[in-house]
């Protein structure tokens, strides 16, 4: 990544990435989106980082830049990744300094920690999942491509998640749980038994 860092998206996600990067010391080309708003454009403008144009550029970058996905939604997510690997470009991987990484843990490529994530051991990783703020992964936990841990969110020992899963703020899966591909989990629900895949579950205990 001789120069630096692309985020795709200038939403809120990808300026916090923004904030990630800079707290790792990793130098930030620009930012690209398909469609960005003017409100969006202000705000990247702002922060001093320039934009970049649509995704396509990065065609044009190959391969002296890496790449982080800058969007929440873990379906979205997956969608710009295949996209993307067309142009045959490397996805970084950004931990902030105030993140715990168990030294065990198993990471793929495109992985986000935001501050005071916490995962310890023995965990797998899949591609560009992203753990917010302050959430826990627990022991022997395996969380597949794409997935999305919100803010304050705890994944118990011995979990199983499936790809493209959301899990909402605030929510807990508790030990040796299952939580199927596409499926959501909503803000503060309590997972007490297995997530079919494609399905929202709410509440305590989570339905």
């Amino acid at each position: 990544m001789k120069n630096g860092l692309v985020i795709v998206g200038i939403g809120g996600h990808g300026r916090e990435i923004l904030t990630i990067a800079r707290a790792a010391g990793m130098p930030v080309r620009g930012f690209v989106d398909d469609s960005p708003s003017q409100r969006n454009l202000d705000r990247v403008s702002a922060l001093g980082v320039p934009f970049l144009g649509p995704s396509a550029r990065l065609g044009d970058e190959r391969p002296s830049i890496g790449y982080i996905i800058g969007i929440g939604d873990p379906r979205i997510r997956a969608r710009l990744d295949e996209q993307l690997r067309l142009h045959g470009l490397a996805a970084a991987t950004l931990i902030h300094p105030a993140a715990t990484i168990g030294p065990d843990a198993c990471i793929a490529e495109g992985f986000v920690a935001f501050a005071g994530a916490r995962v310890t051991t023995n965990v797998r990783i899949g591609r560009h999942v992203h753990l917010n703020q302050n959430c826990t992964v627990g022991h022997d936990t395996e969380l597949s491509d794409f997935v999305q841990v919100n803010p304050l969110a705890a994944i118990s020992g011995d979990c199983r998640i499936g790809p493209e899963v959301l899990v909402g703020t605030t929510a807990c899966v508790l030990q040796g749980l299952h939580v199927g591909e596409g499926a959501t989990v909503g803000a503060g629900a309590c997972v007490t038994r297995d997530v079919e895949p494609k399905t929202t579950v709410k509440g305590v205990p989570a339905r």
